[in-house]
């Protein structure tokens, strides 16, 4: 059964920098494509960043130029680098792997940017 687990959540303050990973467990972690969404209180969840098969990652916009997204396929991880953090960034991030076969979700992990 492939699980997700993610790690890296936390208070931070505006400006400041986190790291989330993502590891899989229970299938062949090379054949996914890998990314993030979040959810702030109240509203939709949004994707944030995805990462292909072969490393290509895109990102929102609102975004772009302050997280990057990479992958270890030796330790099936995948690690969100946020910086710039900005108090709209604060939502639960979830990790999602999808393949031909399948899709799934981590439980989530909060972030939080605030003074």
């Amino acid at each position: 059964q492939v699980q997700l687990v993610e790690s890296g959540g936390g208070l931070v303050q505006p400006g400041g920098s986190l790291r989330l990973s993502c590891a899989l467990s229970g299938d062949t972690f090379s054949i996914y494509t890998m990314g993030w969404y979040r959810q702030a209180p109240g509203k939709q969840r949004e994707w944030v960043t995805t990462i292909t098969t072969g490393g290509t990652a895109n990102y929102a916009d609102s975004v772009k130029g302050r997280f990057t997204l990479s992958r270890d396929n030796g330790k099936n991880t995948v690690y969100l680098q946020m910086n710039s953090l900005k108090p709209e960034d604060t939502a639960v991030y979830y990790c999602r792997a999808i393949s031909s076969r399948a899709a799934y979700w981590g439980q989530g992990t909060q972030v939080t940017v605030s003074s």
